[in-house]
């Protein structure tokens, strides 16, 4: 039976005096190439007198750019889905013999189009030593791509506890290593560096993580959330030639699944 979702996405200032809005940007919409499929999208905006125009981005995400001709005291964004939540099977993929076992090497081709998804921050004491302690653990061993995907993901889940942090921006690696906390947006940002230094092109992905409760309690093991639980999420994803994208979670140490 298939499980439908519906999310309701509310941002809302309010300010004391009539104000001038800047022209936005709002990324709010799931990419096309989301694995859920979406049944349904739409995108409110307040104050009523603006422009609205839909793009993409160079990496083909929508993006919503606003227009406001007029002041205005508020300002509000609403965004309304509805998500078919059919289980989906993170291990539903076949790799090219060519990437079977890490390391490996990308063709000419993949290489070219996945450039900025190799692209590394600079080398820092913390994020290295990390660097050094996978190549160590893993280079020679001849260990399978999907494994070693899963352990790195496991091994940044343990060296780094969640944290809820309000602040703006991302952490570098080396500061959530430092730190050995960070958000989700954290880990994933650290999982995405590692996996670069390791040769394998990796993604940020961000969205949201919606935790359904079961109608009845399990007779074994974990039940998981006692009521429905929704939250902004973030992750990484590491480019494998024949499987495609593969969703990661460093938060939870889990593949991303729908």
């Amino acid at each position: 039976m298939t499980i439908k979702v519906a999310l309701h996405h509310k941002t809302r200032y309010v300010f004391d005096r009539l104000v001038g809005l800047s022209p936005h940007e709002v990324r709010l919409r799931p990419a096309a190439h989301c694995r859920t499929p979406i049944d349904s999208y739409s995108l409110n905006v307040r104050p009523p007198k603006h422009f609205l125009n839909w793009q993409q981005d160079p990496y083909g995400n929508w993006v919503a750019r606003l227009v406001f001709p007029e002041k205005s005291r508020e300002l509000e964004i609403t965004v309304d889905l509805v998500a078919d939540m059919t289980v989906i099977n993170p291990f539903d993929f076949f790799v090219d013999p060519s990437a079977e076992a890490f390391p490996f090497t990308y063709s000419d081709d993949n290489f070219r189009e996945l450039a900025p998804y190799l692209e590394q921050v600079p080398e820092t004491p913390l994020l290295m030593a990390w660097i050094r302690r996978a190549r160590t653990l893993f280079l020679g061993t001849r260990i399978s791509t999907i494994d070693l995907l899963i352990a790195v993901n496991r091994m940044v889940r343990e060296d780094v506890n969640y944290l809820v942090r309000l602040e703006q921006g991302i952490q570098t690696p080396e500061d959530t290593l430092a730190f050995k906390q960070g958000s989700c947006r954290d880990s994933a940002w650290l999982m995405v560096q590692i996996l670069r230094y390791l040769g394998i092109a990796a993604r940020f992905a961000s969205g949201y993580l919606i935790q359904l409760a079961a109608d009845q309690k399990s007779l074994d093991g974990p039940s998981g959330p006692k009521e429905d639980f929704t939250d902004l999420h973030a992750w990484a994803e590491a480019y494998v030639p024949g499987a495609g994208w593969i969703g990661l979670d460093p938060t939870s140490g889990l593949l991303a699944g729908e």
